[in-house]
């Protein structure tokens, strides 16, 4: 009897998935989890800044759970990371966080249908953590960042040591981005 290979599946992690222009000069990064008010908070001045920014900024989502406190937040993280696989991530996060009260397991499988995933196995993934170690690996990462309270934001790589406000956070991108503008070379005559 012949053995059939075992069909290998590629994951999308954390640290790919943006929204905004890919190609943006500032990259903002958080690592954060659904739980947390303060991350909830950070999520709307988030949506604020990608407006405001517009094609300059992109943002990127890392899962930082602090499960001594929030049981459900590493689940939520996976149900993330499962979205991202069907190319919801942003969808099933801004979900996560309007409903970070309700994050069982069966409540996050009714939010992966109201995002629009049609995976029938994204229960049992959830069940067998598949995605577990996404969402470990983000935090292995922010630990050895020195990561001790979130949300943590990152600007182009930077820690952002300030509040995580909008008018912060708006002066700290415009900071960065009047630093990464290119000055003219002198042209040699």
């Amino acid at each position: 009897m012949a053995m059939k290979a075992k069909e290998v599946v590629e994951i999308i992690p954390p640290k790919n998935i943006f929204v905004g222009n890919i190609h943006a000069p500032i990259t903002l990064m958080e690592f954060g989890e659904y739980e947390n008010e303060d991350c909830a908070k950070a999520n709307e001045v988030v949506k604020k800044l990608l407006i405001e920014f517009g094609d300059k900024l992109r943002f990127n989502f890392r899962h930082f759970p602090l499960t001594k406190i929030h049981q459900r937040s590493m689940k939520a993280g996976e149900a993330a990371v499962a979205a991202a696989q069907a190319g919801k991530f942003w969808e099933m996060h801004n979900l996560l966080f309007q409903n970070r009260r309700q994050l069982g397991t069966t409540s996050l499988k009714l939010y992966s249908k109201e995002a629009g995933i049609n995976n029938k196995s994204f229960l049992t993934e959830l069940i067998d953590s598949t995605y577990g170690w996404q969402v470990m690996n983000d935090l292995a990462e922010g630990i050895h960042k020195g990561i001790s309270k979130i949300p943590a934001f990152y600007i182009n790589g930077e820690l952002h040591t300030g509040k995580p406000t909008f008018e912060e956070l708006k002066k700290a991108i415009t900071a960065t981005l009047k630093k990464t503008k290119k000055t003219p070379v002198k042209q040699r005559a």
